[in-house]
């Protein structure tokens, strides 16, 4: 007998000057979705410095701090909990590596080689351990609980029982299977 492959949850953020284009913003969601990823939650937000500052707390005394600081708060950033077999390795993939020059020439169809400017404005963050994840979420999705998340939720996001608001961009819960699923068996 095989054992499950549970979905392992990443924190991606598609920074200010992504948003600011439709293009891009509509490009980069449609590779996530052409990849199989399925987006537990979305958030639209400018986000706060204390966020920020949560965020990128282990850079604080690096010469790009400030700038990085400036920018992340610049405007609005779209922010996913998205879920995937191996999602942390498979996110980073996608965005391609984290200097937009070597993404430019080494990796130009990843998303920062598309859509990086600058080594600040690389396009995109995603998380690069599952510990790292969980701090991360829980910094932008608060209310999330990720332990509740993997008891109550995650089979149906891997049996794929989800409905996908395109608008909204966020996978929701097909009620009617879990009200399927609910019923009692009639003998």
């Amino acid at each position: 007998m095989q054992s499950k492959k549970y979905l392992q949850l990443t924190l991606a953020i598609l920074k200010p000057h992504i948003v600011k284009s439709p293009f891009a913003l509509q490009k980069i969601r449609d590779i996530i979705i052409d990849n199989n990823f399925k987006v537990v939650k979305s958030r639209r937000t400018t986000i706060s410095r204390e966020e920020v500052e949560l965020f990128y707390r282990e850079h604080k005394d690096k010469f790009f701090y400030n700038r990085l600081m400036t920018f992340m708060c610049s405007g609005p950033s779209d922010i996913y909990i998205l879920a995937e077999h191996d999602a942390v390795v498979k996110w980073r993939q996608l965005m391609g590596p984290t200097k937009v020059y070597q993404a430019q020439y080494n990796a130009p169809d990843t998303i920062r080689g598309m859509f990086g400017l600058s080594d600040t404005r690389n396009a995109a963050h995603g998380s690069d351990s599952t510990e790292s994840a969980e701090r991360e979420i829980a910094i932008f999705f608060k209310e999330f609980n990720i332990k509740k998340w993997y008891n109550n939720e995650e089979i149906f996001y891997n049996l794929g029982r989800l409905h996908f608001d395109p608008i909204s961009f966020v996978h929701t819960i097909d009620k009617n299977f879990v009200e399927m699923r609910n019923k009692p068996v009639k003998k």
